[in-house]
């Protein structure tokens, strides 16, 4: 009998996103979640009892040190993704960094450069790009089924209730805001669906704290096609992502982090379509895909130099937003 190959992976502190994330190891096929470490062994160890994790360390170090773990998981406030994903890759470790890389486009491609230099691998934490559903709409977009894409429009909001809790969102000291939080979402998804770069970009933004907690923008090709986003903390859960083509338009609802049974529309020459994939946990997905790059040494995709082209374009509307201007890249 044949032993399946996994890999080991680490989790770098207890945020609540680990709430989300932990379940969905146990339906991977690649990847073993081992070790968790917080910076209070304390933590570690309650984490580690309530997930059944094997192994429990009170610092980031020591998780790094140990020779057993293969890949970090580094879900960190973003000010300390660049600098605990460099720790990471000193220890010869594979990162998987929750989006953005890091706070700017600089500091991001710094980074991709270093686990480059390292020989490690890395991957931003886009769940989305692993589901079926989204390799099926590229593969009707690339046949044409709406046409030519010439307009894109996506939306990520929530409505976060206390804007002056401590909520590591609204610090901009520890690279807070909207944008960087939920708006890389659609950025990244426009990116993805007009395969092109945006030439200018425009937004407008609401304050608090010194962070965005709303924003909208726009985002022109030199093609003349346009794109439009809205992001931030001040309205209900919107997740949508419209595709308007020359003879069709393509919706998706919950883009991001779809349903059991993740839809998806087409509306052509007055017919309604409704698809349907059903049954994937893309955060599984996404662990076994980096896994078995791993394993198999093969190529990471995305590749992590797509996040820091979506960070260019985020350092561009965040500029745009303060200085009330249009910015071109």
């Amino acid at each position: 009998m044949t032993v399946q190959k996994k890999t080991k992976l680490g989790i770098l502190g207890v945020a609540k996103i680990n709430n989300r994330v932990i379940p969905s190891f146990a339906r991977t096929q690649f990847t073993e979640l081992s070790a968790i470490a917080s910076r209070s062994q304390e933590k570690a160890n309650a984490a580690a009892k309530e997930a059944n994790i094997p192994k429990a360390y009170g610092s980031y170090e020591a998780l790094l040190k140990d020779p057993e773990i293969d890949i970090i998981y580094n879900p960190l406030p973003n000010h300390l993704h660049a600098e605990w994903t460099k720790k990471a890759a000193d220890h010869g470790k594979h990162v998987i960094c929750e989006k953005p890389l890091a706070p700017t486009a600089k500091e991001a491609e710094e980074l991709v450069n270093y686990c480059a230099k390292k020989g490690v691998k890395l991957m931003d934490g886009f769940m989305w790009p692993h589901h079926p559903r989204t390799a099926k709409i590229k593969s009707m977009l690339k046949q044409g089924q709406i046409g030519d894409p010439l307009r894109v429009h996506g939306v990520f909001t929530f409505f976060m209730e206390d804007l002056e809790c401590s909520n590591v969102r609204l610090y901009p000291e520890m690279g807070g805001g909207g944008l960087l939080d939920v708006g890389c979402y659609p950025i990244f998804g426009i990116r993805w669906a007009m395969e092109s770069e945006p030439i200018s970009v425009y937004a407008q933004a609401q304050y608090h704290r010194g962070v965005d907690v709303a924003m909208t923008g726009i985002l022109n090709f030199a093609d003349g096609r346009v794109a439009s986003f809205d992001c931030g903390f001040t309205l209900p859960v919107r997740m949508g992502f419209e595709i308007v083509g020359s003879n069709g338009v393509l919706n998706i609802p919950n883009f991001w982090l779809p349903e059991q049974h993740a839809g998806f529309s087409i509306q052509r020459n007055g017919n309604l379509e409704h698809h349907h994939v059903p049954g994937f946990d893309q955060i599984a997905l996404m662990h076994d895909h980096f896994s078995q790059a791993i394993l198999n040494n093969t190529a990471v995709i995305p590749e992590a130099m797509e996040a820091v082209k979506t960070l260019r374009v985020l350092d561009a509307l965040a500029k745009s937003a303060r200085e009330s201007r249009v910015i071109h890249l």
